[in-house]
């Protein structure tokens, strides 16, 4: 799963080298986390069962932004525009929630 989300972080990043692919598989990795926390799943949870193209989606969108605001701002084209950190969060936590196992 790694691997495959890999390409499709690369894809979203138009990175066509290998040199950041440690950094980026770490990215993936915390996004994962960030998934299985804000989804309320155990630890290891996507390790043990599948992803939703939905969830897989968050994670790439989450990933990326990590890689593009490694340096502590926002990054990537949306520099310019104070909202677009926002706008991602809100948009990774709204896929995010579609699969989120909801408690009481």
């Amino acid at each position: 799963m790694i691997e495959e989300l890999l390409i499709r972080v690369k894809k979203n990043l138009n990175l066509e080298h290998d040199a950041d692919d440690d950094i980026v598989t770490a990215f993936i990795h915390s996004a994962i986390a960030y998934a299985e926390g804000y989804q309320h799943l155990p630890t290891g949870a996507y390790k043990e069962s599948q992803m939703s193209e939905v969830t897989k989606q968050g994670v790439v969108m989450l990933a990326t932004h990590f890689y593009e605001s490694r340096d502590g701002g926002t990054g990537g084209f949306f520099a310019d525009n104070p909202q677009a950190s926002q706008q991602s969060w809100s948009t990774i936590h709204t896929l995010l929630r579609i699969d989120r196992d909801w408690k009481v």
